[in-house]
């Protein structure tokens, strides 16, 4: 279920050179999307998306229902649903401590 983590930074380029440094070169190279496959795990830099931390997202078959499920149990969005791309959509949400849960389907 949880096979990604992005994490926002400040500075794509210096942040790519250290996570590089640990996990070889990425597969996309972007200036809004850095992608490593670390044993099959994605590993991704962005640029701050305004959530503050890393956020791990879980793969979801049925994106809508599954947010859905997280919102009605409590869950708070942070970032709205957005297609990144085609036929793939993220959001970020929030638990009642504030952690951020990521959702991708």
């Amino acid at each position: 279920m949880f096979q990604s983590m992005v994490i926002p930074v400040a500075d794509v380029e210096a942040a790519k050179k250290v996570y590089g440094a640990l996990a070889g070169e990425p597969h996309t190279d972007t200036p809004y999307y850095v992608g490593y496959n670390v044993d099959g795990f994605e590993l991704a830099l962005t640029p701050d998306n305004g959530v503050g931390a890393p956020v791990l997202h879980a793969d979801v078959a049925d994106f809508d229902a599954a947010r859905e499920r997280l919102l009605a149990a409590g869950a708070t969005e942070k970032v709205a649903p957005k297609e990144v791309a085609p036929g793939v959509r993220i959001c970020v949400l929030a638990d009642p401590s504030g952690n951020p849960i990521g959702l991708r389907g």
